[in-house]
């Protein structure tokens, strides 16, 4: 079984716009109503085929019930963009150390860009943690840690 999350949009060429811009993610396949985006894991339906879809369910935007989220390995790079972006909170680094920031797209969806996970270790590794720390500060073994150096 292959997954694809869909996305309602109101205005389809802002939204292909707006995934191209911020998340580097291009058009795979375009047929008009309905477009997949690079990698085919996610694809926009322009609202009035979704609501035809779904027998004319009322659709609301800019729910809090989920996300798209994705890893980003120049992180600091991206986050020069953040002053063009709605903010659902500001930058917000976890417990196990890996920052995120969250947005909406232009139709209220949240979309999550964070570090990439190996990017946090190599970043406490930089600063002179061993291993050990960093899986103690973490809170995953040592072997997740080497995983994730080799990924």
């Amino acid at each position: 079984m292959k997954f694809c999350c869909l996305l309602a949009v109101k205005d389809m060429e802002r939204s292909k716009a707006f995934y191209k811009k911020y998340l580097g993610l291009g058009v795979e396949t375009d047929w008009g109503a309905n477009v997949t985006l690079d990698g085919g894991e996610i694809a926009l339906q322009t609202l009035k085929t979704w609501e035809e879809f779904i027998g004319g369910i009322d659709v609301r935007f800019k729910g809090n019930a989920g996300e798209l989220a994705f890893e980003k390995d120049n992180f600091d790079d991206f986050l020069k963009n953040l002053d063009e972006l709605e903010l659902v909170h500001p930058l917000v680094e976890h417990s196990w150390g890996q920052r995120v920031v969250r947005f909406y797209d232009p139709d209220g969806h949240i979309i999550e860009v964070g570090e990439r996970m190996k990017s946090v270790v190599e970043r406490f590794q930089a600063s002179g943690m061993s291993i050990d720390e960093i899986a103690k500060r973490m809170d995953v073994s040592e072997n997740d840690i080497h995983k994730m150096l080799q990924s």
